[in-house]
């Protein structure tokens, strides 16, 4: 990509050019904000380093690139940590910089800055380049800086500091010291006071003078005045104003391989500098998303089908329609209108949404699903972060589903914490558009579907199934550590979805992959803690047609995260119980029964359960009566009556299961029972069986369950699935997860 880069004259936005330009994009212009006034060195700015402003003039020249600046006209008003546009704030400066600097330069298409821990400036970055239609690029995000700054002394950024406000830095000691100078000591005051070596905190301000970008020339700093801001005896705050400075041609010029293609069209202007003047336009989006909202008429001409949990904390709603001959935009644009009329029926929005499985009959048509969801689902609509997302490709013609089928999970407040880095960085793949890595809701992480995905480049890891799972639980655990937890010690539960195009020797490598990655992860955090209480997770395996990019596999991990309280972890296959558990449908306890289920349960929180029916255990429950070619591959249709004494006995074995641990049916967020499509039955076959073995249950048990209008469930049709990637070939999987309200 073309690359417009954001400079202060700081170390970070120098070295953040570089690793642009190492991950293969082309820096084809600056941009810089300066005070109104050229006598002022500091402005009172959340966002924007001023310091040295004298000085950045002179890159355009070191650098051979046109340099776009702006006087700050704003203020911090906006100071919330999310930003919305806000007139008269400081942000709309960088917001008409960089529309001038696109309409100028058309081809730009990216903004690389230096932000490294700062989320206020990170969102805001990524904010105008979202309104601009540009891609923020962020590559020392969330990075060691102990290495970091190792790294950018190594790589030649020479810099010296023009401010100094920490205990330990003493302006008359310290200001316009080299970075390889104080490497050492600012890692001894590391040590004794906990200060960020890279400066994140305050402590530093710096003015690059040279690096390897500079390909013309190198500034030297002649003369230059500390002026003290405060005279603190414990912090004292001093700056750098330069006095007197000048340019050093270099020799030896080597231009960068990415000199030779700059834009060709602005070639007369480089070296340039250009002041931006206020926006008669102001700063308006490129494009304004449609607010889609659904067609009255569609209730009409449209048959739904709705299933929806009775939790009154946090449930799942599920749409789908039915005798549906549209494509996959229409489908989804009346499934999204149908849900949006559904929650604003219930007194919610989008805001309330914390997560969304996204599940379409044909990856191809991925990027015109993705065009209309995100004229649903905006961050406009969502203030408090958009849901986290999953999406895969599921076989749902074969089984009588629509194009789109959607899952949203809604919890009935707003009390979410939502991570949303849109910008391209080195820490984790990014989410430009309006769905979020993770969302955090009363304990419960939930993840956004992870592939193996390279960050700083954006495309699928090189090297099979088991490399890109590999790569896709490191950024599962980059997340997790975003909310002070990990995927080796605070999973509740994985779902690794799997492409049909894995042989089966790849699969069985995924899961010793998997095994031996967590393993060594886990080695990992134990040496990084001095306590350890770990959750053991279940794993849920589910082979489908496709996922997005053409990736193999696509983890989506659930956490809890714990809160300043005890809890108690447990995972238990058996439970020794003095009372005898009341037997339905003929349906007695038995030894074997445990070999069924899985489950991980937070003592009176939450309980999830993974409930496998393979064809041997089918044999089972249907009294040895399955036919034996259908015992031995699992690939036959079953016969309806025997279909029906296995969803019986499902429901039968998760109401033991929850019944053990306290939890009841109207404590369940999702259920889902994934059904292969090797059985030949359609939803319409299988949805009234598990509906009529849970009013059974109703009846016998006298719980009174909900069992109203919608279905507490939800069937996924997929390829096959199981409790290992050896062998997805279960006859029905139960993925169950329930939370007390």
């Amino acid at each position: 990509m073309k690359v417009v880069a954001l400079v202060s004259g700081g170390k970070d936005s120098c070295y953040a050019m570089m690793k642009a330009i190492h991950y293969g994009h082309e820096i084809v212009a600056l941009a810089n904000l300066m005070p109104l006034d050229d006598s002022v060195d500091e402005l009172d700015s959340y966002m924007y380093q001023t310091v040295g402003h004298q000085i950045i003039v002179r890159y355009a020249e070191c650098m051979g690139l046109p340099l776009f600046r702006r006087r700050i006209q704003g203020s911090s008003r906006h100071q919330e940590l999310g930003y919305k546009e806000t007139q008269g704030d400081e942000v709309e400066d960088l917001c008409i910089l960089l529309r001038e600097v696109k309409r100028q330069i058309p081809s730009v298409s990216a903004v690389s800055s230096g932000a490294i821990a700062s989320d206020y400036q990170r969102l805001r970055v990524e904010s105008v380049c979202s309104r601009l239609g540009l891609v923020s690029l962020a590559y020392l995000w969330k990075q060691d800086q102990s290495l970091l700054l190792q790294e950018m002394i190594t790589n030649g950024i020479v810099a010296v500091t023009v401010k100094v406000a920490a205990m330990g830095l003493d302006p008359a000691k310290h200001l316009g010291k080299e970075l390889a100078f104080l490497n050492a000591y600012l890692h001894k005051l590391k040590e004794l006071y906990g200060i960020n070596v890279c400066g994140e905190g305050g402590e530093y301000e710096t003015l690059t003078l040279d690096c390897p970008l500079f390909s013309n020339a190198r500034i030297v700093l002649d003369e230059y005045q500390v002026v003290m801001h405060s005279s603190d005896s414990i912090a004292p705050v001093g700056i750098l104003h330069p006095l007197a400075f000048h340019l050093e041609n270099k020799a030896d010029v080597q231009y960068l391989k990415s000199q030779d293609k700059i834009h060709e069209s602005f070639t007369q202007k480089l070296g340039s500098v250009f002041e931006v003047q206020d926006s008669v336009e102001g700063c308006e989006a490129t494009c304004k998303p449609v607010d889609y909202r659904a067609d009255p008429i569609n209730d009409i001409e449209h048959k739904f089908n709705i299933s929806r949990t009775n939790n009154k904390g946090t449930f799942s709603i599920c749409f789908w329609l039915q005798d549906s001959c549209n494509g996959l935009q229409e489908d989804l644009k009346i499934v999204l209108g149908k849900i949006e009329s559904q929650l604003l029926g219930l007194g919610f929005g989008w805001e309330n949404v914390l997560y969304i499985h996204l599940y379409i009959d044909d990856m191809n048509n991925f990027s015109e699903a993705n065009e209309t969801y995100v004229k649903f689902i905006t961050q406009e609509k969502c203030p408090f972060g958009v849901p986290s997302r999953s999406t895969v490709e599921m076989p749902l013609i074969e089984m009588g589903f629509s194009r789109a089928y959607i899952e949203v999970l809604v919890a009935n407040n707003k009390d979410k914490k939502v991570l949303h880095v849109q910008s391209i960085s080195s820490w984790a793949p990014s989410c430009i558009g309006p769905y979020s890595q993770a969302t955090l809701h009363e304990g419960i992480l939930h993840m956004a579907g992870q592939l193996g995905l390279d960050p700083p480049t954006m495309n699928l890891c090189k090297g099979g199934p088991g490399v890109e799972l590999e790569q896709a639980l490191k950024n599962s655990e980059a997340v997790a550590k975003c909310f002070n937890c990990s995927i080796t010690t605070s999973a509740i539960a994985f779902v690794i979805y799997c492409s049909k195009h894995i042989s089966l020797l790849e699969r069985l490598d995924i899961q010793e992959k998997q095994e031996t990655i967590l393993r060594q992860m886990k080695i990992s955090h134990l040496q990084e803690r001095t306590t350890y209480k770990a959750l053991d997770p279940l794993f849920l395996y589910v082979l489908v047609p496709d996922l997005p990019k053409r990736a193999y596999v696509e983890v989506k991990p659930i956490l809890y995260v714990e809160d300043d309280t005890d809890v108690a972890f447990e995972v238990v296959t058996e439970r020794f119980c003095l009372e005898t558990p009341p037997s339905y449908w003929g349906f007695k306890p038995e030894n074997w029964h445990d070999s069924c289920t899985q489950k991980c349960v937070i003592s009176g929180k939450t309980c999830a359960i993974i409930l496998s029916i393979t064809s041997e255990l089918a044999a089972k429950i249907c009294f040895d009566s399955l036919p034996a070619e259908y015992v031995n591959n699992g690939q036959h249709s079953l016969p309806k009556a025997h279909m029906e004494k296995i969803s019986k006995f499902c429901i039968y074995l998760l109401d033991k299961v929850m019944t053990d641990d306290d939890f009841a049916w109207e404590d369940i967020m999702s259920l889902r029972f994934y059904i292969p499509v090797s059985l030949q039955m359609s939803v319409q076959l299988l949805q009234p069986m598990f509906c009529n073995a849970l009013f059974e249950l109703s009846e016998m048990s006298q719980k009174k369950l909900k069992t109203g209008e919608e279905p507490i469930f939800n069937i996924v049709p997929v390829i096959g699935s199981g409790r290992s990637a050896s062998s997805m070939d279960d006859v029905v999987t139960c993925e169950l997860m329930a939370q007390k309200s």
